[in-house]
């Protein structure tokens, strides 16, 4: 091999190896790049999705009227989220509060049991009431 092709294929290689040492390599973000201002509320509303679809469910069910699998063995029986009459008797705070203390917490059925995991989570809590909220009338 020539030193003049050899050159040519270093050349190259070095580049890379320099670029990819000083953090100029893919894959890396730029410094100056700032996330998505919703990328926690995406985060918070992906998490209370997947919390919803596997906990609430069993009791609240997937259309929210306390229909779940599991709300047939329960006394008294799940809260109806489109309830508009409860709907409107209760604040995005008491909803938040059952979540994570349990219904016997809130002077409601100690069957609802509590999420203490989530407190301090802001964004999938208000991603959950939203969740409770949406079954509002329906």
């Amino acid at each position: 091999m020539s030193q003049r092709h050899t050159r040519r294929l270093l050349s190259p290689l070095t580049v890379f190896v320099i670029a990819a040492a000083c953090g100029g390599g893919a894959g890396k973000p730029a410094t100056t790049a700032k996330p998505a201002a919703n990328a926690p509320a995406a985060t918070g509303e992906k998490e209370a999705r997947a919390l919803f679809d596997s906990l609430c469910f069993t009791c609240h069910g997937s259309s929210g009227h306390g229909d779940g699998p599991g709300a047939a063995a329960l006394d008294p029986k799940p809260r109806s989220f489109a309830d508009v009459a409860w709907q409107d008797s209760v604040n995005d705070e008491q909803i938040t509060k059952t979540i994570v203390f349990g219904g016997a917490a809130v002077g409601k059925s100690p069957m609802m049991p509590a999420q203490p995991q989530l407190k301090g989570q802001t964004e999938t809590l208000a991603a959950l009431v939203k969740i409770v909220r949406g079954f509002r009338g329906k």
